[in-house]
């Protein structure tokens, strides 16, 4: 029920887009396919890295994008006819049900089926859930996230590990699925005062964050820096960690001067985001998924340059969204009408929301 429910919100969502885009005379699957990171993710996928960039805003070069995606989507065009395009979006329409699919186990596991459904159907429809139905790699990285974190929670150690290798490949903020099985790890042995521990658990917490940081260290190495490179590569790209001194600047002005609406949208989103990481908290939620949110909040509040995306750097701290799912199932049971229209309005937003981004904003995602 649950993935069906989350299909039928991202295939509306979609079809929404579709009647926006024709009626601008734009191709909806060109959208879907090639917009812009997808670009270079499917050029890393056909010729590999080596790619630059020379804009009026910096060096741009693909070594800021990570390898699993583009590696997911060669594959897909070796083994079948389908072009650059169609394997990306083949990839992320099937990372983002399994990814359904993990966080509703993650839900049954902790709060039962009605919270589970519920939590999926949220995530589902976030108002930048269009990018789950998008050539991007938030599905992905969603995905092994959300699998890493239930090995974590039914003590499959080896696996947890595995697959947060698999999600620091993925993307930058793939580190917190890592930072969340390490710190559950942590919390194991100092329950067990070191007594007992499984070798499984030590094999688990070290293969956590090999994929991340194997990534940084190789592009470290090919700039001429281990440690260094990669971080470098992106501030060329504008992008880097201060605190969110940029951030609050970028607001400033914003509240001051004004602007498009995805900007205001983007600080609405990040600031509810944070009002449910302290709720979740004070929930006493699992520490893997505390740690796993609270990561990806630190990574998209400190993190300084393109404000416009940072709802979509949270698409994968799911775990937020636990507080609301409990709230609007103990809402139907007590008056099934307003949680229905609680649902419809959220959907409405959703589909009409990621129309304008994809479709309207010209702006990256």
């Amino acid at each position: 029920m649950a993935l069906g429910l989350f299909l039928a919100a991202r295939l509306s969502g979609v079809l929404v887009l579709a009647v926006v885009a024709r009626a601008a005379g734009k191709n909806p699957l060109l959208l879907l396919g090639r917009s812009w990171d997808s670009v270079w993710y499917l050029r890393i996928a056909a010729h590999g890295y080596g790619f630059t960039q020379h804009t009026s805003t910096g060096v741009h070069s693909d070594l800021a994008f990570f390898p699993l995606y583009p590696g997911m989507v060669h594959a897909v065009t070796t083994i079948s006819p389908l072009g650059g395009g169609a394997a990306g979006l083949l990839v992320s329409w099937t990372a983002a049900a399994a990814a359904a699919c993990g966080i509703h186990r993650i839900g049954l596991r902790l709060y039962g089926p009605a919270v589970a459904v519920a939590l999926v159907l949220l995530w589902g429809l976030l108002p930048h859930s269009v990018v789950l139905s998008m050539a991007y790699t938030e599905p992905v990285m969603a995905a092994f996230a959300a699998w890493s974190l239930y090995a974590v929670l039914t003590r499959r150690w080896v696996w947890a590990g595995t697959l947060a290798t698999l999600a620091g490949l993925a993307r930058p903020n793939g580190v917190a699925v890592a930072a969340a099985v390490l710190a559950a790890a942590g919390l194991e042995v100092w329950r067990r005062r070191g007594r007992g521990v499984s070798h499984r658990l030590w094999t688990g917490a070290a293969l956590a964050p090999l994929g991340w940081s194997g990534y940084v260290v190789w592009v470290g190495r090919r700039q001429g820096d281990p440690l260094g490179g990669y971080f470098t590569v992106q501030r060329l790209w504008g992008s880097h960690f201060d605190f969110g001194r940029g951030a609050l600047s970028f607001t400033e002005h914003m509240l001051l001067h004004g602007t498009r609406l995805l900007f205001p949208m983007a600080l609405v989103i990040v600031g509810v985001s944070t009002v449910l990481f302290a709720l979740l908290v004070v929930d006493r939620a699992p520490l893997p998924l505390v740690v796993h949110s609270g990561v990806l909040l630190l990574i998209t509040l400190g993190g300084s340059g393109f404000f416009e995306s940072k709802p979509r750097f949270l698409l994968p701290a799911f775990p937020l969204l636990i507080v609301v799912a409990r709230a609007l199932v103990r809402t139907a049971r007590a008056r099934p009408w307003h949680a229905a229209v609680v649902a419809g309005a959220l959907a409405g937003l959703s589909f009409v929301y990621g129309a304008y981004l994809v479709v309207l904003a010209r702006s990256p995602l």
